[in-house]
């Protein structure tokens, strides 16, 4: 930049050392975070000029507020961002760290320590925090009678160990001897109606323990700065729909389908390993189920939390109607009066609420335990609709101003009546007249390599193998010199090989090297990817030392344990280490970001 332009943009007044320190403090934030980051900025700047606060940033008379998140899908890491703003503008020295970007021996030293966390399914940490909260619930962790902290727990009540880490955390940190400045946060799906007062109430004590001079900054109404992106989970992208086709053969049994919308005109982008959010409605038929069952009038207004809309609007754009959760058995159970439904909340029970929360919806459970519903009693006992993610299966320098999804259908019979998924159902049935409501949700931790020319071997069953896809169609269009291997699964060749004839297309053009498949169901003994993945342990374990990257995508609950568990007998048999040296070289492994997973 030039001295004139320099001079009048107010730059020439930065030095290096600032501008370095920026550079580091925005590394990795997504453009919705750094529009909120220049939009705080232009209004702290109309604060300074009008002699609301001074020029000079206030200084903490007190410690480092350090801020720690570990985040699988963003929405920690948002928060955690979120929060450093704040914390900044109300005067405090702030450290904003990333969970596996943190020297664990810090912990010992940190005064005041706020961490944002959330849980993925069965009570697991995510990927980028597994190493530090195995090292603070483990025997290693030490004593901190210094420490004052708070903790924000982010989780989904339609499992059954909600915001598990988070309290296990809470609990350890006080059991080390830190005291709370701010009692546990736990955030359902509708993340922001606990996360925004928790924040407020969280920060506003940190001021005090810490001695900050300023009021805590007030964000809500803050303006966005005018941007050519301007699409964000809050304002998504009306996105048409360009082909919407079936991959699996008819006799199935199920349907999977390859959806591709236009973002033309929506100034989105996004790199492989990205997720897109869909805002869903629920199916038609879903709705006037539950309006039959509880003989509701659907142009019945309600109003609740300041806004007015009929019944069937409610019902099926504003409200869960497919998920169960906690609170929601909890209010079926207060009005029913049926205690052995309470029952299930107790500890004891996790088993059977396990199971309740997987095999049952909610409209199940209203037919199971009959009660008086009024329209507003409804609405107010649903939980809020939220988007789904779907990893996207498209390269953007190879198809352009598009976005590409691999989507399995939920519609299926259940005690005598059909269900339905909410997104699934929505996106299957979207033709070329519909808009689909979307924005990207970017995943900085499931990326390629940026050295091209190491190897990737990738791991997705089912729908899994989504972003796969989008790998080899970027590793094409770049011409990576790496080698790609690709593990797949199903349950049948003949029927639902997820885009064959793209795989053998990759083949023979070089763009895939090696493809190892399994079919559960075409043979008289199932077969798994785990199972292959062991076959080929001495080649894939030669990779691995070579440098090759591995990645993982599809269900947590059982295939990614699976897979796992397959990685440590890999690395036990060929490459002679013991069961804690496999495990911990798995663990460097996803510590340096080459053993990558997105699991769901």
């Amino acid at each position: 930049m030039n001295a004139v332009v320099a001079t009048q943009t107010g730059l020439a007044s930065i030095d290096s050392e600032k501008l370095s320190a920026l550079e580091r403090l925005t590394q990795g934030l997504g453009p919705a975070e750094l529009y909120w980051i220049a939009a705080w900025s232009a209004t702290r700047a109309g604060q300074v000029q009008r002699g609301l606060v001074p020029l000079q940033p206030a200084k903490a008379t007190g410690d480092r507020l350090t801020i720690l998140y570990g985040s699988q899908t963003g929405q920690a890491k948002r928060l955690a961002t979120q929060l450093s703003a704040r914390a900044e503008a109300a005067g405090l020295a702030v450290r904003l760290v990333r969970a596996d970007s943190y020297p664990q021996r810090d912990l010992a030293k940190e005064t005041h320590l706020v961490v944002v966390i959330s849980t993925q399914g069965d009570a697991e940490p995510p990927d980028d925090a597994r190493g530090l909260v195995e090292f603070i619930l483990g025997k290693r962790a030490p004593k901190l009678p210094g420490l004052k902290f708070a903790v924000l727990g982010l989780g989904d009540s339609s499992y059954p160990q909600f915001c598990a880490i988070g309290r296990q955390l809470d609990a350890r940190l006080a059991e080390l001897g830190a005291s709370r400045f701010a009692p546990l946060g736990e955030a359902d799906v509708d993340i922001d109606a606990v996360a925004t007062p928790w924040a407020e109430q969280a920060l506003d004590q940190a001021r005090k323990v810490l001695g900050a001079t300023q009021p805590v900054a007030r964000v809500t109404n803050l303006q966005p700065v005018p941007t050519r992106v301007s699409h964000t989970r809050e304002h998504p992208f009306a996105a048409s729909v360009l082909d919407n086709q079936g991959i699996v053969a008819r006799d199935a049994g199920r349907d999977i389908r390859h959806v591709e919308l236009s973002l033309e005109g929506s100034g989105l982008s996004y790199e492989p390993g990205d997720a897109i959010g869909v805002w869903p409605e629920n199916p038609p038929a879903l709705v006037d189920q539950w309006l039959t069952l509880l003989k509701l009038d659907g142009e019945q207004q309600v109003h609740h939390e300041g806004r007015e809309l009929p019944l069937r609007r409610w019902l099926s754009h504003e409200r869960e109607l497919t998920r169960l959760s906690r609170p929601l058995i909890a209010a079926v159970a207060d009005a029913s009066g049926d205690e052995k439904l309470a029952g299930l909340l107790r500890p004891d029970r996790s088993a059977s609420l396990a199971a309740l929360l997987a095999e049952e919806q909610p409209i199940d459970l209203w037919r199971s335990h009959p009660a008086h519903w009024s329209a507003d009693e409804l609405v107010a006992a649903l939980r809020p609709q939220t988007p789904r993610l779907y990893s996207i299966a498209s390269s953007q320098k190879a198809v352009g101003d598009e976005v590409h999804l691999t989507v399995a259908v939920v519609d299926y019979e259940a005690y005598g009546e059909r269900h339905w998924g909410a997104a699934s159902s929505f996106l299957a049935a979207a033709g070329d007249d519909h808009r689909v409501p979307v924005f990207i949700e970017e995943n900085e931790r499931f990326r390629l390599p940026k050295d091209s020319a190491r190897d990737i071997i990738m791991i997705g069953p089912g729908t899994g193998v989504a972003p796969f896809r989008a790998f080899v169609q970027e590793r094409r269009e770049i011409a990576a010199g790496g080698r790609n291997w690709l593990f797949f699964g199903n349950r049948h060749f003949s029927r639902d090989f997820l885009y064959q004839i793209e795989w053998q297309a990759a083949l023979r053009d070089g763009s895939l090297d090696r493809l190892d498949l399994a079919f559960s169901r075409d043979g008289d003994a199932k077969v798994y990817v785990q199972q292959r993945i062991r076959e080929q342990g001495r080649d894939l374990y030669a990779w691995l030392q070579e440098g090759a990257h591995i990645y993982v995508c599809g269900d947590a609950n059982f295939m990614a344990k699976d897979v796992h568990a397959a990685l440590l007998d890999v690395a036990v048999t060929h490459g002679g280490q013991s069961p804690d040296q496999a495990r911990e070289w798995l663990s460097d492994l996803l510590q340096q970001g080459r053993y990558a997973r997105d699991v769901y």
